[in-house]
């Protein structure tokens, strides 16, 4: 992608980072425990780096609005209507990912 010009590699990007939105989004059943455990980061993780990406622009972007674009409604929302309690094996996945990270 060295050939495109900034303002392309950005809407390319932009669109790629909303699409994952759109698959996540459309498969809730995926939790973010799941995503933890296999991939290192999960929907909270993408609410908390878009507001990191505003503070380095100096644009004031909230959690809660982030969550909101990310979870596509209020965070507690989507909480109280997909998210599972996470098993215990689920647990145990999680706590030997982090773990190995030295």
């Amino acid at each position: 992608m060295q050939h495109l010009d900034d303002a392309t590699r950005t809407e390319l990007e932009a669109a790629a980072f909303r699409r994952l939105l759109k698959h996540l989004d459309e498969h809730k059943e995926v939790q973010n425990i799941d995503l933890m455990v296999l991939a290192g980061f999960c929907r909270n993780c993408f609410s908390k780096w878009l507001v990191n990406a505003a503070d380095e622009r100096d644009v004031a972007l909230d959690l809660d609005d982030a969550r909101e674009y990310v979870y596509g409604m209020p965070y507690q929302e989507w909480k109280d209507k997909h998210q599972t309690p996470a098993s215990p094996e689920q647990l145990a996945a999680l706590e030997a990912r982090h773990s190995h990270k030295g």
